[in-house]
C-alpha cells in the first residue's frame, strides 16, 4: 500500500515538473497545473507516512501558487507543510511555516485565517516553548482585536494570560490581565470583570505589590455590581489578612470556592499565597502554658513580671 502511494507521488510530480517547463512553444509554465500536482503528491506522501517528502511536495505546491499571485492558496500549503513537520516532531520549524502562511493570510486579506493559524501553532509549541506560544496568541489576539472579533481575541487573551502565570512571569500577566478586563467591561460582561480582578489581585500580591493589589479592587468600584458582590467582599477580606500578616485570614479567603473553581493556574496562586513575614508568630510557650493552669496562673506570672521590675529599672 505505502509502496503503491509513493509510486502514485512521484507520478503527480513529474506531471507537475512538465507543466512548469518551457519551450518554443510554450513560453510561461502552467504554475496552477503545476500546483494540483504537487498537492495531489504531498496528499499521497502522507497517506504513505513519508512524511518528509510530502512536506517538500507542500513547499513545492506553495512555490507554484505564489509565481501564480494566488496568496491563498500559497498559505494552506505552507500551513500544510508546518503540519507535515509536526508530524516529524519538528515543531519550532512548523511554527515558523504555519507563522509564514499566517502572513500571506493577512496580505491576501483573510484576517481571520491568519488570526486561526496563530492559535494552531500556538497550540504546537505551547508544551516545549511557551513564551514562543504567549507571542502567537498575543498576536492571533491582535488580529481579532483589529476585526473587532473581541469574544476571539479574549479567547486568546486568556490563553496567553495564563501561560504567563504559569511561567511566572507576573508582571506581564498583570498587564494582559488588565487588558482582557477591559475589553470584558466594553462588551458589559461584568461578572467576569469581577473574576479577572480576583486573578489580578492574587498576581500583584505574589509580586510583593500590595498597592497594586489594592488599586485594583478601588479601581473595580466603577464596574457595575462590583461592590457589594460575594468577589468585592472576599477581596476586601484578602486585602486585610494580607495587611495584618494573618496567614489564617488569607488561607480562609483563598480556600473560598470563588478562589478554588477559577482557573487552575489562578487557583494554585492563591493556594500557595503566603503573607510577608510568614503570617502571625505563635504565641510563647508561656502563654500557652498560662491558659492551660487558668487564669490564676496567669496573675501568678503577671506578678513574677511585676516584681522584676518593682525596684526600678536601675
Amino acid at each position: 500500500m505505502a509502496a503503491q502511494k509513493i509510486n502514485e507521488a512521484l507520478e503527480h510530480i513529474a506531471k507537475a515538473e512538465k507543466y512548469l517547463k518551457t519551450g518554443f512553444l510554450k513560453w510561461k509554465p502552467d504554475y496552477d497545473s503545476a500546483a494540483t500536482e504537487y498537492g495531489k503528491a504531498a496528499v499521497a506522501f502522507k497517506n504513505a507516512k513519508q512524511f518528509d517528502q510530502a512536506r517538500e511536495a507542500c513547499l513545492r505546491e506553495a512555490e507554484a501558487h505564489e509565481n501564480n499571485k494566488a496568496l491563498f492558496h500559497a498559505a494552506k500549503a505552507y500551513e500544510q507543510a508546518g503540519m507535515m513537520l509536526k508530524e516529524m516532531q519538528r515543531l519550532p520549524e512548523a511554527v515558523q511555516l504555519i507563522e509564514k502562511a499566517s502572513m500571506m493570510y493577512l496580505e491576501n486579506g483573510t484576517p481571520d485565517t491568519a488570526a486561526i493559524a496563530l492559535e494552531r501553532a500556538g497550540k504546537l509549541i505551547e508544551n516545549v516553548s511557551p513564551e514562543k506560544a504567549v507571542q502567537l496568541y498575543q498576536q492571533a489576539a491582535s488580529v481579532f482585536e483589529n476585526e473587532e472579533r473581541l469574544r476571539q481575541a479574549l479567547e486568546m487573551l486568556g490563553k496567553a494570560s495564563r501561560l504567563l502565570v504559569r511561567g511566572r512571569r507576573l508582571d506581564e500577566a498583570a498587564l494582559s490581565l488588565q487588558k482582557e478586563k477591559s475589553i470584558y467591561k466594553e462588551i458589559e460582561n461584568y461578572p467576569t470583570c469581577y473574576k479577572k480582578t480576583i486573578a489580578q489581585v492574587l498576581v500583584h500580591l505574589h509580586r510583593n505589590d500590595y498597592v497594586a493589589a489594592e488599586r485594583c479592587v478601588r479601581e473595580s468600584y466603577s464596574i457595575p455590581g462590583f461592590n457589594g458582590s460575594e468577589d468585592c467582599a472576599a477581596l476586601e477580606q484578602l486585602l486585610e489578612g494580607y495587611d495584618q500578616q494573618d496567614q489564617d485570614q488569607v488561607s480562609e479567603v483563598c480556600n473560598l470556592p470563588l478562589f478554588k473553581y477559577m482557573d487552575n493556574d489562578y487557583a494554585k496562586l492563591g493556594l500557595t499565597l503566603v503573607v510577608p513575614g510568614g503570617g502571625k508568630k505563635k504565641k510563647s510557650p508561656n502563654a500557652a502554658q498560662d491558659k492551660a493552669r487558668g487564669p490564676a496562673a496567669v496573675g501568678s506570672h503577671a506578678d513574677e513580671e511585676e516584681d522584676e521590675y518593682s525596684g526600678g529599672l536601675c
